[in-house]
Parts: structure tokens; sequence; C-alpha cells
């Protein structure tokens, strides 16, 4: 199937190469999907939600309630998110991890809610090996469901004060890196405030010693990033293409990927987010993202703003002449 890939990609209307990424990009889905006429149906963006015990720290500008609050901006389409999805005919849904909120029932949110967010890490392990498999198992049965519904391009993004400094831990231990390299601004600390951010998750990660990838994620993951962990492997056993959007994202696939490493696969890297860590985490997984726009917003808006990019590499598969259908002459 590769070969008939690359044969049909190379003799499009246009000088070998010169499309790029789209290139690429087509040739991943299309050994995806096994065809030369790959498509997209149904993409879906599932954004998890959840709160950190660890914002009781002040590794964040701004307090948990935040969380919360942006959940109401995100179902109520005025987030980001919201915008790009409804620019993007994507589906949106919002998944209660484990917010410290009990939203109104008649809500479009859809409840999971394994506790009232992660532990403070400072004092004990951000979830319990229970509750971490739980947010996974959970994560992975929102995707078979979108995936048995006709869906098969995710996405997926995160709301989550402190959810910056939960994937720079995972990163710091996945990665063996100094915890110094994984740390940024999050929500827009100063250069004073990062070096304190990193003391505090220095401080965390001396506390514990987890071996397994399992403990790790228990130990300094949060509800929302578990969920996305089991949503990707999910993703990948369904065979669906799996947008990824920035740092936390990326952070759950570096997650996954300790548990099936061939899931990178099946994931297309949308965007290098401006959260220091990212671009190390992106060269790590020898990963070439399709754009950088300075964005570092979470929510999964990278992904939203990538697909029609992602559509435009496979509509050029299918639609586009070749030297022969179009009578063009090819180079000698």
């Amino acid at each position: 199937m590769k070969d008939q890939l690359k044969h049909k990609i190379d003799f499009k209307t246009k000088p070998l190469g010169s499309l790029g990424q789209l290139e690429d990009i087509a040739l991943q889905i299309g050994l995806i999907q096994q065809t030369l006429t790959p498509e997209i149906t149904k993409p879906t963006m599932l954004v998890f939600a959840a709160d950190h015990g660890l914002a009781d720290e002040g590794i964040s500008l701004f307090p948990k309630d935040v969380t919360w609050q942006m959940v109401m901006n995100l179902v109520s389409g005025g987030a980001a998110i919201s915008v790009f999805c409804r620019q993007n005919n994507m589906e949106m849904k919002v998944i209660d991890a484990g917010v410290d909120y009990d939203f109104p029932v008649d809500l479009p949110i859809l409840s999971c809610k394994i506790t009232r967010g992660s532990r403070n890490m400072r004092k004990e392990p951000a979830m319990t090996l229970e509750e971490c498999q739980l947010a996974m198992q959970k994560g992975a049965e929102f995707v078979k469901a979108e995936a048995q519904a006709g869906c098969n391009t995710i996405g997926f993004g995160e709301v989550g004060i402190g959810n910056t400094s939960a994937s720079a831990l995972l990163m710091h231990r996945f990665m063996n890196l100094p915890i110094e390299e994984c740390t940024g601004a999050g929500t827009g600390f100063d250069k004073e405030g990062v070096i304190r951010k990193a003391a505090i998750l220095r401080e965390v990660s001396e506390k514990y010693n987890p071996q397994t990838p399992l403990e790790i994620l228990a130990t300094f993951g949060g509800l929302e990033i578990a969920m996305m962990v089991g949503a990707f492997l999910e993703g990948y056993r369904q065979n669906m293409i799996l947008l990824v959007d920035g740092f936390i994202a990326s952070a759950a696939v570096l997650t996954a990927l300790q548990f099936e490493p061939d899931l990178k696969s099946n994931c297309v890297f949308c965007h290098t987010s401006n959260e220091q860590g990212h671009e190390k985490l992106l060269k790590y997984l020898d990963v070439e993202p399709l754009m950088n726009l300075r964005m570092r917003v979470g929510e999964g808006t990278g992904a939203a703003v990538a697909l029609p990019i992602i559509q435009s590499s496979l509509a050029f598969l299918r639609e586009m002449a070749s030297f022969e259908e179009a009578g063009v002459s090819n180079k000698e």
C-alpha cells in the first residue's frame, strides 16, 4: 500500500514533493486507513476537564475556580475551542473528568467525575492506581462510542488549572530531563514565577519513586490527562486518526506510548505550543508538527485549527489530477 500511495502522490500534476507536509499527511492517513482514497468522517473533539490539587500551591496564576468557569464558557460556545470547532464543522463534547464543582444537570456536559480533582502532589500522589485506571478506562469508553457512531478522526483537548505542571512532571520522568527544562509559563508566569513553579515541581518529583508507567501517571498526572491517555490508546485500537494538540495532549501521548509504542503511527501532531518544553517533547518523539502559531491556550485549539489543513491533504490525494489524466507532460 505504501508504494501505491507514494506513486499516486508523486504523479499528481505538480513538481515532486512540492506539496511538502501535505504529502506526508496524505501518506500517513492513507496508510492508517489502508486506502488510496482516505477521508475524514464525523471529526470530533473531546475536551476533558479536571482540577488539580497542586494548584493550591500557587503553581498557576489563576485559582482552581477558573476550571469550572472555563467549562461553562466551553458549553456556552464562547471558548476558543468552541469557536474553532464551530468554524470547522467539528463536533465538540465536554467531559467532566474531575472538576471540583457541581454542574447543572441540564448542561451538555458528559459527567464522569472520578473524584473532585486530583490530590495535592506536594502532600500525596495525584491519584490512586485504581482512580487512574478507572480514568483511563472511561476515556477509552468515550472514544469507542465515537468510533461506533462513525467517527474516524478524533481530537483531544483539556481544561484544568495546574495541568501544565502535571504534564511537565510526566515529561520529566519519561524523558529523564531536568524539571527546569520541562516547566513553562503555563497561564502566564513571568521568569521568576516559572522558577518558583519549577522549584515546587522539583520538590514533588523528589518526594516519590514510582516505577511503572501506570504508577508514574497516577503519581504525577491528572484525571483529565489519565482519561486522555486511555482515549489515545482506544483511538489507536479503533484505528482512528488521532489529532494531537499542544503540550498537555503531547504529554498524554508520551505517556500512552509507554503502554503502546506503535500508537504514534496514528497521531498527527498539529502544532508546536509556545509552552516551554513542548518543542523538546516533539523532538524526542521525532515528529514534525503541522504549524507553529505561538499558541498555548490548550483546549484542543491547535488540533481544531489544523483540521482544514489535514482535510486539504486528503482532498489533493483524492481529487487532484495525475499527469496522465490531465494530459500534462511529466518531467523526463
